[in-house]
This record gives structure tokens, C-alpha cells and sequence, in this order.
């Protein structure tokens, strides 16, 4: 018994999460032993971290590290998020490829976002690596997330706290909202409508300038 240790420290072991390890387990590639509680036990002579690559990645499978900011305004903070992910997907000893895109979170067409969505759906990524949930969507992160359970792909956020750039890319995705309906409703051709728009586009407008 001295051999086994918990589900906690042999996922600290391996680098990878809980989840990740009960998934192995129900599929048979690192089996626990149970104890009589039916609580999760792992030999340590078998959780080796080089062990990782060889159950959780086949071939062409990789860990991707997904970064994006919202206007072009933004370069440093995309270049100060890429910073994060590479030191901590190196400090981890994972082989990783950094994606980027510039655009909206309410933007589903983005390049980047569509290179990764047709990555996980080829089985072709092992992990995705993200500063901030927010970073990959705004609305419909969890959606890509459940596609990452079933295609076996970890999801690893760094920082679960609120994104300092919250406030900024708030404003860039109201404002292509805007945009979106006023094609819409300048097109019924009601003065009523337009006003309305115009209204809030300037009083998002207003805002920015306080937060100056």
C-alpha cells in the first residue's frame, strides 16, 4: 500500500487534471485501484510523467494555447498573454503551438477560432491551454469545451479570476453588436430605430471617454 498514492497527487504527478484521470480510468488506459471507500488509488511505479504522452496523445495530437484580443489597438496585451501561455505551457514540459486572432468575442469566424475548431474536431488536439475562459468566446465558450470532453481534449484555464482586459473588449463586442442590428434596422427605414442606435452608440461612446 505504501506504493499507492491519491488521485490528487498522481494528477499532480502527471500534470494533468482529476478529470483527466478518471477519464483514463474509465477508459482503461491508467487503471486505479479502489480502495474499500471506492475512493481512486494510483502505483506510483506507473504514473511516471513521460507516461502522459503515450495515453493521452496519438500521433498527430498536440497541445494548442489559444490567445485573442479584440481590436488591433490591443498588440501588447496579445503579446503579453502569448508570454503566459508559452512560460506556462514550458514550465508544464509540454510541446505546444501558440493560435492568435484579433477580433470580437462575439465573433464566431474568426481564423484562429476556426483553425482550432477544425483541430479538435480532426482529433488533433490533446490540450487547450487558455489565459482566460473569455479569451477563446464571450457567449459559447462551454459549448467548444463540451466538444473538448468528447474528443478527450483537457481544458486548462490559467486564471479563473476576472480578465483585466474585461472592460475594453466588452465595449469593442457591444459595439459589433451595434453594428450587427443597425444593418438590420437602418434597412426597415425607420427614423424611430435609428435614433435608438445612434443613442446608444454614443453613449458607448461616453463611457469609453470616462474610462479614459
Amino acid at each position: 500500500m505504501d506504493r499507492l498514492v491519491t488521485i490528487g497527487k498522481a494528477a499532480k504527478i502527471l500534470g494533468v487534471s482529476v478529470m483527466t484521470l478518471r477519464r483514463w480510468d474509465e477508459s482503461g488506459r491508467l487503471v486505479s485501484i479502489r480502495t474499500e471507500g471506492g475512493h481512486r488509488r494510483y502505483d506510483i511505479s506507473k504514473i511516471k510523467p513521460q507516461t502522459v504522452r503515450k495515453f493521452e496523445f496519438h500521433e498527430d495530437s498536440r497541445t494548442i494555447a489559444y490567445a485573442r484580443v479584440s481590436s488591433q489597438s490591443q498588440k501588447e496585451s496579445l503579446e503579453r498573454q502569448k508570454q503566459e501561455l508559452e512560460l506556462f505551457c514550458s514550465k508544464n514540459g509540454w510541446r505546444y503551438d501558440i493560435i492568435t486572432d484579433v477580433g470580437s468575442g462575439v465573433n464566431y469566424y474568426k481564423k484562429g477560432l476556426t483553425k482550432l475548431l477544425n483541430l479538435i474536431l480532426d482529433d488533433r488536439v490533446g490540450r487547450l491551454v487558455l489565459t482566460h475562459k473569455d479569451r477563446l468566446l464571450r457567449f459559447g465558450a462551454e459549448l467548444v469545451f463540451s466538444v473538448c470532453e468528447v474528443k478527450g481534449a483537457e481544458v486548462v484555464i490559467i486564471n479563473r479570476s476576472e480578465d483585466t482586459e474585461f472592460e475594453e473588449d466588452l465595449a469593442t463586442d457591444v459595439s459589433e453588436i451595434i453594428a450587427v442590428f443597425s444593418a438590420r434596422l437602418y434597412g426597415s427605414r425607420s427614423g424611430k430605430n435609428k435614433k435608438l442606435l445612434d443613442n446608444l452608440a454614443k453613449a458607448l461612446e461616453d463611457s469609453a471617454a470616462d474610462q479614459e
